[in-house]
């Protein structure tokens, strides 16, 4: 049962279906001389909420199907305003199909049929003009098996899901597409290798086994990064705090850049002392870095600046936290792209791979307490500032 619904059953129970007096609010959408359980500042008695003030669409209809009730967010769902529901039938004020185009009261008769029906489960319906709408129906009783004094409709606008269900679907089709490439190639050199082994020299094969093996790293860390979505959406990422020597840290990504053919004149990491002692998840504080850095060297210019510096903490009974920020030189990110850095599937003008990596970032940090900002270093780059706090385990305190 959604929202709406669920916060005035209780009001219905002990008010409406008593025969409370009415107060004659007919600006709050309730239709003056039907018992409404409206105290006279417009509140529902014992709730302390007035219907209007509820997230959902609530439409109450009362003995005779005569709606009595018609809160802004049902106006707002349905493009009616309470002016012209009130007082009218049920069916009339609020005009639901089936997804079939069957007349959706007159299928589901809640003043007729089965006297032990309790309401209709949350469902899609239609309103004129084929919108697409979610409807809880609820059927309150004087008594058990008595005749229904009250139908309490509650409404929810299906656009928060789809952009869910759209989310869902652009990462099905960017994750099919990421993976076909790598999953091609493995394929074709595993099968050439199997049926023409004879004639390749070593040098050939150990070509082609090295690109299978690069292959099915990129794999990895897809799934990898399907899994860190999956645990950051639903709440569930795990943080295994150890102690963290994080410009050791970061010197040690340094040196792995340098050793792969960047020039080591290309890196300047800067450590403010003293540091407080930072306890982390390091596989996790890894991975932000990881991530940071290979943006600034893949898509920045210049020299790539690493500070690691102590910073004022914003957490309660906490002085300071451990600050690290990462910044180019290069043409840095558009002022207006600067709110959807984060978000998933984002990606600058000559940016490649899935956009999921800095969407992880943020999730990684903030599942330690922390904060990530981005910005315009003084170079003209972008410059990426995240801030872990101490978060020194209860039993070391």
């Amino acid at each position: 049962m959604s929202v709406g619904t669920d916060g005035v059953k209780s009001a219905l129970r002990a008010h409406d279906v008593r025969g409370a007096p009415a107060s004659g609010h007919t600006d709050r959408g309730i239709d003056p001389g039907v018992d409404s359980g409206i105290d006279p500042d417009g509140q529902r008695a014992g709730l302390g909420i007035d219907p209007d003030q509820l997230p959902d669409g609530l439409v109450i209809a009362d003995e005779r199907g005569r709606v009595i009730c018609f809160n802004a967010a049902a106006a707002r769902i349905t493009a009616t305003p309470a002016t012209e529901a009130l007082g009218h039938h049920l069916e009339r004020a609020l005009p639901l199909e089936d997804l079939e185009g069957r007349r959706w009261w007159q299928l589901t008769d809640p003043y007729g049929g089965l006297v032990i029906r309790v309401g209709q489960p949350e469902r899609n319906l239609l309103l004129p003009g084929g919108r697409e709408v979610l409807v809880t129906a609820r059927y309150v009783r004087v008594r058990p098996l008595g005749p229904v004094r009250r139908v309490v409709v509650s409404l929810r606008d299906t656009e928060g899901r789809r952009r869910t269900e759209r989310s869902h679907a652009e990462l099905i089709a960017t994750v099919a597409h990421e993976l076909r490439s790598p999953l091609t190639s493995v394929k074709g050199f595993t099968a050439t290798l199997l049926a023409k082994w004879e004639r390749f020299t070593d040098d050939q094969k150990k070509l082609m086994l090295e690109t299978v093996d690069a292959d099915a790293n990129r794999v990895t860390r897809l799934i990898a990064e399907l899994l860190d979505i999956s645990r950051i959406d639903s709440g569930r990422l795990e943080v295994r705090r150890q102690p963290v020597d994080i410009g050791a840290a970061v010197g040690r990504h340094i040196q792995a850049y340098v050793a792969s053919g960047q020039s080591a004149d290309r890196f300047l990491l800067r450590i403010g002392q003293p540091l407080p002692d930072l306890w982390a998840d390091p596989d996790k504080v890894d991975q932000v870095l990881s991530n940071l850095l290979e943006n600034a060297v893949r898509h920045g210019e210049g020299t790539v600046t690493i500070d690691v510096e102590p910073a004022p903490s914003p957490r309660e009974g906490e002085d300071v936290c451990t600050s690290v920020t990462v910044s180019d030189e290069g043409p840095g990110i558009p002022e207006e792209s600067m709110n959807r850095v984060f978000t998933r599937f984002w990606r600058g003008s000559k940016r490649g791979g899935t956009g999921l990596g800095l969407y992880i970032v943020k999730g990684i940090v903030e599942a330690h307490g922390g904060t990530i900002t981005v910005g315009r270093a003084a170079e003209g780059g972008a410059q990426f500032r995240f801030t872990l706090p101490v978060g020194t385990p209860a039993y070391l305190l």
